[in-house]
């Protein structure tokens, strides 16, 4: 008969005194079919005893680990599935056999006996009916389901994802994890040398590759210095102890190697160079033959204490340095250099505040006339009062505030300053002539402002009449000065203002523009006056200086301007400079710069 099966047939039962269909009732599942169930089942299991054996295990788990699967039976578990290999995943199982953990989860490598490996899912959990069972009769229920398919997969996408399309390189998300790795191995490992090194460098000039010749051949120069980069971490695996540096490409023209383990500066220096060389030699791609250069930023340290941030950003600073200090090139880290820097940075970022804050002095140096060695006029000079770095000179942060457009700000408050203080000069000592206050100007100020209208409103507001206001300005900004600078010049002059050049003979010295530009008074750059530093009797050191000085005065003269010689020392340099004809002179022989209490008493003829 078809359709039969071995057992009773089910049994037919009707809900009394009620007629209907009949309910068939299927008898529970015997042991037979939950051993057929779990002998068939297509993942892989095995039970496992209080004690870590397999007490038997199904056709699937056999065929996974190749093996039969009355072999397994009696086998440690920890050893088919590799769960004792590390110590937290094998407290973990055995807090699961002795009931304590209700699961365990973890992901293993295998090694199959046909050679292959092979990536499991193992999951440890009591078997449904365990619970209640005395330890000796407790029993786990082993899972092992292959996921060898799904790490391919995965590995795949991560090295798409850590890999750079262009040159095949590691990225620079893989360069960021492997270096955090080996910052960290570095600090812990005290069998390593706890040092850490990198080469980050630069392309000179690949943008004029991509503009003139197109993106697909500069991708294919990357790929070109890719392959030279990787040559030469090959061949620095052969000394140092670590292995040969990680390479990766982190963006644009940008590359790194990464040198894990480094053994000191050295190390670095010479993988720097051979760099340097290996890039010398042109490429040459589809006809094209291009030569290219870098710029290499180098910083070796100890990995305890280094961040990944901070090695980055000196790497950085680094490569800046070898750019500005000429291309094609390598530069080490230098803590001085970078302290430097910071501090640049420190003032930059609190220069315009500081205005606001009143942080900012004026101090005065006498000009002095060289015939009657009578106070003329002073010279304005500004002093910054920083909370953190002190006293600060002009030179520290003048340049700065010349950058980042404060110098306008902080050049009208010291115009207004010294205008008022002159005023006070002025009104203080009715009895003698008024002297006149000289203050710098920057030429972004005449470009960045209205200078004209802003000195008319402070001569308004100070009192101050405008022949006692000199403005100096560098030779450099004053020499072929055209449009607005020139058209703000003439109007100021026009104002009855002084115009004076500084520093004059040190910059582009074009005398014959001299006649064109509305300027009253010529100082002449301290260089030439210290040449005049020998004593009466003693040989001429340097003759040129003192007739180049002399011919200056005369052709001033000619022109109607003024001559201030700066940097005046000694009493010797004061009587050649008064026999040669300069008008004034200014230096430390008759005073520094003092604040206005010390030229008030100068002015008073007090000692």
């Amino acid at each position: 008969m078809n359709g039969t099966s071995e057992g009773p047939p089910p049994t037919a039962v009707t809900a009394p005194g009620r007629a209907g269909p009949a309910v068939t009732q299927s008898r529970p599942p015997g042991p037979a079919d939950y051993r057929a169930a779990f002998t068939g089942a297509p993942l892989p299991l095995a039970v496992v005893d209080a004690d870590g054996r397999v007490v038997c295990a199904n056709d699937a788990l056999a065929e996974l680990l190749g093996a039969a699967a009355d072999v397994l039976a009696g086998r440690a578990a920890a050893d088919l599935v590799d769960l004792a290999s590390d110590a937290r995943t094998w407290h973990a199982y055995r807090e699961v056999l002795r009931g304590r953990q209700a699961k365990l989860r973890c992901t293993r490598r295998l090694k199959h006996p046909d050679g292959h490996s092979l990536w499991v899912q193992v999951t440890v959990q009591p078997l449904p009916d365990a619970r209640g069972r005395g330890e000796g009769e407790r029993a786990v229920l082993l899972s092992a389901a292959d996921i060898s398919a799904r790490r391919e997969l995965q590995a795949r996408l991560r090295h798409v994802q850590m890999h750079d399309p262009v040159t095949r390189l590691p990225n620079r998300n893989l360069f960021f994890e492997r270096l955090a790795s080996a910052l960290e191995a570095g600090a812990y490992d005290d069998t390593s040398t706890g040092r850490i090194g990198l080469c980050y460098l630069d392309l000179d000039g690949f943008k004029a590759v991509n503009d003139t010749l197109g993106h697909r051949i500069g991708d294919r120069l990357l790929a070109a210095v890719a392959k030279r980069l990787t040559h030469c971490a090959d061949g620095a695996a052969g000394y140092g102890r670590g292995s040969a540096p990680l390479v990766a490409r982190l963006g644009g023209d940008e590359f790194a190697l990464l040198v894990e383990e480094s053994t000191g500066t050295d190390q670095l220096a010479d993988l720097a160079e051979a760099v340097l060389k290996a890039l010398q030699e042109p490429f040459d791609l589809s006809g094209q033959r291009l030569s290219v250069s870098a710029s290499i930023g180098v910083v070796e340290r100890r990995a305890a204490g280094t961040t990944t941030t901070g090695l980055m950003q000196a790497a950085d600073t680094t490569l800046y340095w070898a750019k500005t200090d000429g291309k094609a090139r390598w530069t080490l880290f230098d803590p001085e250099r970078n302290a430097h820097r910071m501090t640049r940075q420190a003032l930059a970022s609190s220069l315009r505040p500081a205005v606001e804050r009143g942080e900012f002095i004026l101090d005065y140096q006498p000009l002095v006339g060289l015939a009657d060695e009578d106070v003329r006029g002073v010279e304005a000079l500004v002093r910054w009062r920083h909370p953190q770095f002190g006293l600060l000179t002009p030179n520290r942060f003048i340049g700065l505030a010349e950058e980042d457009g404060s110098i306008v700000q902080l050049g009208r408050w010291v115009l207004q300053t010294a205008c008022r203080q002159a005023r006070r000069w002025q009104l203080a000592h009715p009895e003698r002539d008024p002297v006149f206050v000289s203050v710098n100007v920057a030429v972004r100020q005449v470009w960045d402002s209205d200078l004209v209208a802003d000195v008319a409103e402070i001569l308004a507001e100070t009192g101050l009449p405008a022949e006692l206001l000199q403005l100096e300005l560098t030779e450099s900004a004053v020499m072929g000065s055209a449009g607005r600078p020139l058209q703000a010049l003439q109007a100021l002059s026009d104002m009855g203002v002084r115009i004076a050049i500084d520093d004059f003979g040190t910059g582009y010295s074009n005398l014959a523009y001299l006649s064109r530009l509305p300027v009253s008074v010529l100082k002449l750059d301290g260089s030439f006056v210290r040449g005049f530093q020998y004593e009466e009797g003693e040989a001429h050191l340097n003759p040129a200086d003192e007739v180049i000085v002399e011919a200056l005065v005369q052709l001033a003269h000619r022109l109607g301007l003024t001559v201030t010689a700066e940097c005046v020392e000694t009493a010797s340099q004061a009587g050649r400079l008064r026999r040669i004809g300069c008008d004034t002179g200014q230096g430390w022989l008759y005073s520094r710069a003092v604040p206005p209490d010390r030229i008030s008493a100068m002015l008073r003829g007090a000692p």
